[in-house]
């Protein structure tokens, strides 16, 4: 079960400020379970070889080794989200096929939103002990993603989505059980969400297709719920949803 999954990560940063608030980010996430830390790339390596590390935080600019260098060296890298004071470093870490890079001080929204994307992607089957998988049917149907709201991080099926409300600078994510409200862009969030469950339809609306029952050239229904299609959504909306039509 995913929910019983824990992602071992290991922290490399020489500033103890930034160890000690990714420390407290990691244990306000129950499926991240802190390894370990380092303050430099040498003794990380050395972690490395002796434990199992699924995903790796990693700040850029150290002494003795440039994060982005001590990537380079690795055979088999964990994921990697890059930590850095530094935007110069942006597009180089990202080359290195970084899940995220996140600049310094780094809010917790914007932590969250790093570690969903990790949620999403298949780690490295030599990398620890998760299972996280998307690609057969079980574990695709288990895939979730995590809200802040109430002072707690809810966890959320993906199948239990119906559709996202946009609220200005928050979303509201509606379920049939429940509504979360949380500080998010709605296009924060789509680019988090599968391309092939998910549909934005308006500016102010994204839907699971799946739960869509009904739709006109104007509007979609959802357990009773019509939303609006918006005029610049129209035709990819409507080309998608006529080419699942029977024939």
């Amino acid at each position: 079960m995913l929910s019983e999954i824990k992602i071992n990560c290991l922290i490399v940063d020489d500033e103890p400020p930034a160890l000690d608030v990714l420390q407290k980010y990691i244990e306000a996430v129950p499926n991240l379970q802190l390894t370990g830390s380092c303050i430099n790339c040498v003794e990380a390596l050395r972690y490395l070889q002796g434990e199992k590390v699924d995903l790796l935080f990693l700040d850029i600019k150290m002494p003795q080794l440039l994060g982005t260098d001590f990537v380079r060296t690795l055979k088999n890298p964990p994921k990697i989200i890059f930590t850095t004071a530094f935007r110069k470093y942006a597009v180089e870490g990202f080359e290195l096929d970084a899940v995220d890079y996140l600049l310094k001080p780094i809010s917790f929204d914007r932590f969250i939103k790093a570690v969903n994307k990790v949620m999403q992607t298949q780690l490295p089957s030599n990398g620890g002990n998760s299972e996280i998988n998307n690609n057969g049917s079980n574990n695709k149907n288990e895939a979730f993603i995590y809200f802040r709201a109430d002072r707690k991080m809810i966890k959320v099926l993906l199948k239990d989505i119906l559709f996202v409300e946009s609220l200005k600078d928050y979303i509201r994510v509606i379920t049939r059980s429940k509504q979360i409200i949380t500080k998010l862009s709605i296009s924060a969030l789509e680019s988090m969400l599968p391309e092939d469950q998910f549909i934005r339809i308006h500016r102010s609306y994204l839907v699971a297709i799946d739960k869509i029952d009904s739709f006109t050239a104007d509007d979609i229904e959802i357990e009773k719920k019509e939303l609006p299609i918006g005029r610049m959504y129209q035709h990819e909306i409507n080309k998608l949803l006529k080419a699942k039509q029977v024939k």
